[in-house]
């Protein structure tokens, strides 16, 4: 059993935009467990944009700020070295927040135990797919036939977001990101009926061009420009899954300030405007996890993600390189190197 272990903290909160140097590696004490606490190795962890949100004293987030000189959380997967409960064994595969760190004591009730057989790998846990779920078939009700348009298609979510669409029977999904590399991973790999790159032209074009019909369902990741096109090209009654604003976020130009919306053709077509936050209960993410098993087992899912190397240590490069769009789907750092 390890008596010491290191964690990711925050050094100083961002001025602007993040730097690597905003964290730190700390190598701590790592405690004896308690009475029904457990002894995790942290072998995954998911990262994400909402890191950087986390790291501002202000954050728009309904989740508390990180703290100067603490350890940062998040989602992780690791194996059980040594329990102090009934409900968990050594070696059990678990998911937790308390990432960012290589080993964690925490009480047995603040892990979920896995199915290590269910997926394909444990990597696999930490897939967005909650989220795209929840917003893809909670709120935006995608049906057969629905012509759906996702912003950000190639993010974590939008990339589970727009599959999920097809597995439901959509008609037709279109789907906007970066470059023309990315819009032939989303039509060749993912399935998506179309795409397009969002720096050719005006979106508004383009969604004309590619939803002459128009669309029944938007699940946008971006706000700004894609989000006022959407409302453009709607259907009367179309639905719209509110998830992300990364134009925002990622200091898109122009965006600092957030879409516009036109209120008049909004209420004129009746739209479903559904913003929401990710508070994923377990019964959500159990049915998430039977679905995406069976998609994947029947050949009608894959998995879009980046494995990053270098454990632990390289953590604070790459959530830099995340923020700068240089990975595609969902990133999943090794903690072990």
């Amino acid at each position: 059993m390890p008596t010491r272990t290191r964690e990711i903290h925050l050094a100083a909160r961002p001025d602007g935009a993040y730097a690597p140097e905003n964290l730190k590696l700390v190598e701590a004490e790592l405690p004896a467990p308690g009475p029904g606490e457990i002894v995790v190795r942290n072998d995954w962890m998911l990262l994400a944009t909402a890191y950087r949100e986390l790291m501002s004293e202000d954050n728009k987030l309904p989740l508390p700020a990180f703290a100067v000189g603490a350890p940062l959380t998040g989602r992780t997967v690791g194996t059980v070295l040594r329990s102090n409960s009934p409900d968990l064994a050594e070696g059990d595969l678990v998911e937790h927040f308390m990432g960012w760190r290589e080993h964690v004591v925490l009480p047995a009730a603040q892990a979920v135990k896995r199915d290590a057989a269910q997926l394909p790998t444990p990597a696999h846990f930490l897939a967005n797919g909650p989220t795209a779920w929840q917003g893809m078939v909670d709120i935006a009700d995608v049906q057969a036939g629905d012509t759906v348009f996702v912003s950000g298609a190639t993010s974590g979510v939008g990339s589970l977001a727009g599959q999920i669409a097809k597995c439901r029977g959509a008609g037709r999904v279109i789907g906007s990101t970066g470059s023309k590399e990315k819009v032939r991973y989303l039509v060749e790999e993912l399935g998506f009926d179309a795409a397009f790159d969002y720096h050719d032209g005006p979106v508004l074009d383009r969604l004309r061009e590619l939803a002459p019909d128009g669309i029944n369902v938007f699940f946008d990741n971006v706000g700004g420009e894609q989000f006022e096109a959407a409302v453009q090209v709607a259907t009367p009654y179309a639905r719209f899954a509110l998830c992300g604003a990364l134009g925002s976020q990622l200091g898109e130009p122009g965006e600092t300030t957030g879409p516009r919306l036109d209120l008049l053709t909004a209420i004129g077509k009746q739209l479903a405007l559904r913003p929401f936050a990710c508070f994923h209960t377990p019964d959500q993410i159990a049915v998430w996890n039977k679905h995406f098993a069976q998609w994947l087992e029947e050949g009608r899912f894959v998995f879009p993600h980046t494995v990053v190397e270098g454990g632990l240590p390289y953590a604070p490069q790459a959530l830099a390189a995340l923020l700068d769009r240089s990975y595609s789907g969902n990133v999943v750092l090794s903690l072990q190197a």
